[in-house]
């Protein structure tokens, strides 16, 4: 039994054939689904310019299933602290967290949320990429700006995310909970593990290190379905591999028909064997052994398959067999 608490990281994938209004629809539902499953917070990304994942303002999706929710935390995974005035991000997350008190996360992320260099741009006001000084001036006058300038209340509870050995230092620095991205950088998770916990110095914010691991995690009745599911972001992947950010969110249908050559087919079967995909013994196995690798005090599942209903199944899955 895995024995930590788990949430669940939505990415809001549009699905080819449907319009992202029917992606909005469906992070209502699967936000209902999963608090009546018992898991512990749910997290929204920022993303750009892809047409397989919405361009929806976590603070956006946060109060819109906020006001459909009652009990399970909610919160950014992340919001982009380099596309956002410091001021403005501590505002929207005050008055979140002041509407709907000790439910609200701000995890803060420090990548452009996009492969388009003109996207990117745009968001920066035409500036080029944070400096490491820049972005750790912009964490730091967030978290200031919450304490002092925009505090109503209870105060939303920051999360600094990293997928390297500098995201770790300066989360270790700050004395912030750490979330982990293994279902992007699984090869760092562990650096970025022992690099916080080793640097680590208590805060206001958090008294001890704090370890979230996000993984991807696709749960079905055989391993043959999960891999079907699991097609579908192995295409966008596939694409990513090569620098190419347009991509759509196919179909499984049309997910299995596509020619992957054996240099991509080499890397998604490396980056699976990292992941959770398979039947319910398989992935069970392997979020306990990544929370015995890493001592991580919780689990984020992310689960990007095409259907709201195969999705929420698997977090069924999961559930029924650890009983989180």
């Amino acid at each position: 039994m895995i024995g930590i608490p788990l949430s669940a990281l939505e990415v809001a994938m549009v699905q080819a054939g449907s319009r992202a209004i029917d992606t909005l629809r469906d992070t209502a539902a699967f936000a209902q689904a999963v608090e009546r499953l018992g898991y512990q917070r749910i997290w929204y990304a920022e993303h750009h310019h892809s047409p397989a994942i919405g361009a929806f303002p976590p603070v956006v999706l946060i109060a819109h299933a906020a006001a459909s929710t009652s009990s399970v935390r909610l919160g950014s995974g992340g919001v982009l602290a380099p596309n956002h005035v410091p001021l403005a991000l501590a505002e929207q997350f005050g008055t979140l967290a002041a509407l709907h008190e000790d439910r609200v996360d701000l995890g803060i992320g420090r990548g452009p949320g996009t492969m388009d260099e003109a996207t990117a741009r745009a968001l920066r006001r035409g500036a080029g990429p944070a400096t490491d000084e820049e972005y750790r001036g912009d964490v730091a006058r967030i978290l200031s700006f919450l304490v002092d300038e925009v505090a109503l209340g209870p105060l939303p509870e920051p999360w600094l995310l990293a997928s390297s050995a500098a995201g770790a230092a300066l989360a270790a620095e700050l004395g912030l909970p750490v979330a982990v991205a293994h279902h992007i950088r699984p090869q760092n998770t562990q650096e970025v593990v022992e690099r916080y916990r080793a640097a680590f110095t208590p805060s206001r914010w958090c008294e001890r290190p704090r370890v979230l691991v996000c993984v991807e995690a696709v749960c079905a009745g055989t391993a043959e379905e999960a891999a079907w599911l699991a097609g579908p972001m192995e295409v966008v992947k596939a694409g990513l591999l090569e620098g190419r950010s347009e991509i759509p969110f196919p179909t499984p249908e049309d997910a299995a028909a596509h020619p992957f050559t054996a240099e991509q087919r080499r890397a998604l079967d490396g980056f699976r064997a990292q992941q959770a995909v398979g039947t319910p013994g398989t992935v069970v196995e392997r979020l306990t052994r990544l929370a015995d690798e890493t001592g991580a005090d919780e689990l984020m599942l992310t689960t990007p398959v095409h259907s709201l209903r195969d999705r929420v199944r698997s977090y069924e899955l999961i559930q029924r067999y650890t009983g989180a």
